[in-house]
């Protein structure tokens, strides 16, 4: 969430893509970071938003990349133009403020040791900063599975605890999954704040293919009271296409 961002103007001569399908969009067209960087500094579509559903503001959000090389990117609009952070090293996003402030703010953190002070609020800034802190501090694990386990130890710690609300603070919520993807192992592993476990889905183990594939989803029921443990590939269940709301809906509802 990046409540700073303003998306571009729709232009009549520019394809439109709704912000629920930006991720997406990405996923089913590059295949690295690079690749979609040199595709999107481009501008090839305007994104358009809308109101969260059943609240009056605005979906403001920015898009993190990464890839089996190890490449990362951010993409934010500010100011209704895109801006693509492209690096390796940029291996923490939060929210607010804009990354490039982001990075101001981490650069005087990083001139006091990590192990003597960190800011410890539940702010964005202060999350960045221990997050940035400890994923470079985290030794280099011999196994995956070691590596997972600190991966979502850092995870953990710039976690914003569950149910804390802060009055001054709108766009601070609690964190209700962390999820972690291990690129080489093709593996997404998923911890819900309200289930004890952690899963994950193998990609290897789905079938992706257009002749025998077929759309599937896995079932967390009301208010995730089903519980999941280890791999989870052959839970989900047949069900129909997620439908985007599309720019025709929008327009009808602003009318």
């Amino acid at each position: 969430w990046l409540v700073e961002s303003v998306y571009p103007t729709m232009q009549d001569n520019k394809p439109t893509l709704s912000i629920s399908a930006w991720a997406q969009y990405v996923l089913d067209n590059y295949a690295t970071v690079s690749e979609a960087v040199a595709a999107l500094e481009k501008e090839p579509f305007t994104v358009v938003t809308d109101k969260v559903p059943g609240e009056e503001r605005q979906a403001t959000l920015h898009l993190s990349l990464s890839d089996v090389t190890g490449d990362s990117a951010i993409i934010e609009y500010i100011n209704g133009k895109q801006v693509i952070h492209h690096d390796r090293k940029y291996q923490v996003m939060t929210n607010s403020p804009i990354f490039s402030e982001q990075l101001a703010l981490d650069s005087y953190w990083r001139q006091i040791p990590g192990t003597v002070m960190l800011p410890g609020t539940n702010r964005s800034a202060d999350r960045f900063a221990r997050g940035s802190f400890y994923i470079n501090a985290i030794p280099k694990a011999t196994t995956p599975n070691k590596s997972v386990a600190s991966v979502f130890s850092v995870i953990r710690n710039v976690s914003v605890p569950f149910g804390l609300n802060t009055e001054e603070e709108p766009n601070i919520s609690s964190t209700r999954w962390r999820t972690l993807v291990d690129h080489k192992r093709q593996i997404y592993f998923f911890e819900s704040a309200l289930t004890p476990n952690i899963f994950w889905v193998d990609l290897k183990k789905v079938d992706f293919s257009a002749e025998t594939g077929r759309v599937k989803k896995l079932d967390l029921g009301p208010e995730q009271q089903v519980i999941y443990a280890g791999s989870v590939a052959n839970d989900f269940v047949a069900a129909d296409p997620f439908v985007f709301q599309g720019i025709n809906e929008v327009a009808a509802r602003q009318k």
